[in-house]
């Protein structure tokens, strides 16, 4: 039914199976969903942040709602309130991207390996920070969707299910036109074809996000940049939060009121609503003081700060 909607169901479907071995080791028998098997369900959870619990407090409440307008009469769990965002992603400095960057170009191997990602790595972490991709879409890439003469990339798969066009700047276009060059000398049989991947291994298999993961850890450790692990980065994702707040600063220091520009990084993060996007405006705002001049005053009423005192108040 969601699918049907356009909703993206891959998580509802991984918490679905987590119910149903649950109910399989319970010894379920009937299609009904009572409090103490969910109470039992509950005391299992317990290594869950309460960002997991609440979504999948929301599967139980979907499911045993949809149960009960069946006909199977069933506990539906009263959802806990949504946990504050706190998070506050990790922004490379320029200095630190440029380091990056460097020490892609000058990785390599210490055997020989047909299976490496290393071919597609400096081309992969350029594309993320100049483009602000997630690393599922730019894996996602075929070469048919890579348009460099009008510079521009066709976005298929997204993690919102809405196709989109990113822009692409020049040195990126050169960036991009050199690997496929060296790409499709190496001997392979349809590397080039339009509906093959635009990044692959050096045997020309699919790249997974484990391998970039990988990579991008071992490129910090040789730029000594800490990483600090559960959840706090910095992580692969970051480069797309430092894509953003960047790109904030560049249109700032171009003139451009940094609200005004919202709506252009809004469409190419692929972003549903400006509330996703205008984080990175207070973002910027603190770590760049000297631009926040470049926020009028209209804007700053229309986009107000929220009052913490106030947060989630009837």
């Amino acid at each position: 039914m969601k699918e049907s909607a356009g909703c993206s169901s891959l998580r509802s479907k991984w918490i679905l199976k987590e119910i149903d071995d649950f109910a399989n080791a319970e010894g379920l028998s009937e299609p009904i969903i009572t409090e103490s098997l969910f109470k039992r369900w509950r005391v299992t959870r317990k290594n869950d942040c309460e960002r997991t619990i609440y979504a999948k407090f929301s599967v139980w409440h979907q499911l045993t709602t949809l149960m009960c307008r069946q006909g199977c009469i069933s506990y539906i769990p009263k959802m806990p309130q949504r946990p504050k965002n706190d998070f506050t992603p990790y922004i490379f400095t320029e200095e630190q991207m440029k380091a990056i960057l460097k020490a892609a170009d000058e990785y390599r191997l210490y055997d020989i390996r047909m299976g490496t990602a290393l071919i597609s790595m400096p081309a992969i972490l350029r594309t993320l920070y100049a483009t602000g991709m997630r690393v599922s879409e730019v894996l996602s890439i075929r070469n048919s969707d890579v348009h460099l003469n009008e510079q521009y990339i066709y976005l298929r798969k997204t993690k919102n299910g809405s196709e989109r066009i990113v822009p692409i700047g020049e040195s990126l276009k050169e960036v991009l036109s050199q690997y496929i060059s060296y790409r499709d000398k190496m001997p392979l049989s349809g590397i080039s074809q339009p509906g093959g991947l635009l990044f692959v291994k050096s045997d020309g298999t699919s790249l997974k996000a484990g391998a970039v993961y990988t990579h991008f850890r071992r490129l910090l450790d040789r730029c000594c940049i800490p990483h600090f692990g559960n959840h706090h980065g910095p992580r692969v994702h970051d480069l797309r939060h430092t894509n953003a707040v960047h790109a904030l600063v560049q249109m700032g220091r171009a003139g451009m009121d940094l609200y005004t520009g919202m709506p252009i990084l809004s469409t190419s993060l692929g972003h549903h609503s400006l509330h996703a996007t205008e984080q990175y405006v207070r973002l910027t705002c603190s770590m760049y003081p000297d631009l926040e001049e470049k926020c009028s005053p209209i804007n700053a009423f229309i986009y107000p700060k929220v009052c913490k005192a106030y947060d989630y108040d009837d």
